[in-house]
């Protein structure tokens, strides 16, 4: 059973996340704890179990959990008790029994990657807050960033929402907005709502400190709910019939995962730059996925079913990335050659 939460103490969190987006936001929590006089102390850490990475197969923690690792070493140094690290498969009984016995006041969670039951978030007293980068209800789900990229959105931001039970729809303590030129890429986008979650949650767990758990009421989504895509390894299978406006905002939203990719003479072939070169023309063009030729200020010249892409970074399967004109030196029949839907 939860127990009530006392203001006149620090706030007790339990922290859940995963991946790289997370770690700003888990980072300043610590720090908060750290200080000589904490606002609130990190009772522990909920980040998912080690996975097998890179060619060796190798079972390794995640960006959470290795950043877990080492605070717990910071905090044995100055001889204060270490957050507890937790990395279950699942959020069962014996999770929740591990999870109770660290008496934590709030659950603070930022891409954790897995869904919270009643029974979990009830042993929390003020509950579950989440950082996500969207403007909700815009873009629920697990892929906001790369949506607002695929939609050529000029405007997207971070949302401090309560935990509810259905997917991103708990009420908003919180947001900020964050202006889109048209030219982002995931991973940059990525970092920057990584910084703006991380500040905007600091000022959400000081208002709590300070006015107290009213803060946590929030206030309902207004608007009509949108949802993400699922984004999976074919996702980034470019499809030369479409204009280079989608093709260009594909390539930018899949950079670092899946990357887009097409075939040349049986290869797969990943382009990570390209660029609008011309505005899309009224009806279909001709032989989309030709290699027209080249640009020298923009590179490589690809048809599309609407306009022109310029390519300026490729890399065949299992090779260095190129920009166009290296990868021409060792590609001389590439132009004039058709591309093809990769595999």
């Amino acid at each position: 059973m939860a127990q009530s939460f006392h203001p006149s103490r620090p706030l007790r969190i339990l922290f859940a996340g995963t991946p790289a987006i997370a770690l700003p936001a888990f980072r300043m929590i610590a720090e908060g704890a750290l200080a000589e006089n904490p606002s609130w102390t990190l009772a522990g850490v909920l980040t998912n179990p080690d996975k097998p990475r890179g060619r060796s197969g190798r079972a390794e923690p995640s960006v959470i959990g290795l950043a877990a690792a080492a605070l717990g070493e910071t905090f044995t140094a100055r001889k204060l008790a270490a957050p507890v690290l937790l990395k279950p498969d699942a959020l069962k009984t014996k999770e929740r029994e591990a999870a109770a016995a660290l008496g934590a006041d709030l659950l603070v969670a930022f891409a954790y990657g897995r869904i919270f039951g009643p029974k979990f978030l009830g042993l929390f007293p003020l509950g579950g807050i989440n950082v996500h980068p969207s403007l909700l209800p815009k873009y629920r789900g697990a892929s906001p960033i790369q949506e607002a990229i695929l939609r050529g959105d000029t405007l997207t931001g971070v949302t401090i929402q309560r935990i509810a039970l259905e997917m991103d729809s708990g009420n908003i303590l919180a947001r900020c907005e964050i202006r889109l030129t048209g030219r982002e890429h995931t991973a940059a986008l990525t970092e920057t709502a990584s910084r703006e979650g991380a500040d905007l949650l600091q000022r959400v767990l000081e208002r709590i400190r300070q006015t107290g758990e009213g803060v946590l009421k929030g206030t309902p989504q207004e608007g009509e709910a949108s949802y993400c895509s699922l984004i999976t390894k074919e996702s980034g299978l470019i499809d030369w019939t479409r204009s280079a406006r989608d093709i260009d905002a594909q390539i930018r939203a899949y950079n670092p995962w899946p990357l887009t990719r097409t075939c040349h003479n049986g290869q797969i072939l990943h382009i990570l730059k390209a660029e609008n070169q011309d505005p899309p023309h009224t009806v279909p063009a001709p032989c989309p996925g030709r290699v027209l030729g080249i640009d020298k200020k923009s590179g490589i010249l690809i048809q599309t079913g609407r306009g022109i892409l310029a390519v300026s970074l490729l890399q065949y399967q299992n090779r260095n990335a190129l920009p166009w004109q290296n990868f021409l030196n060792g590609a001389r029949d590439f132009i004039g050659s058709c591309l093809t839907g990769g595999s």
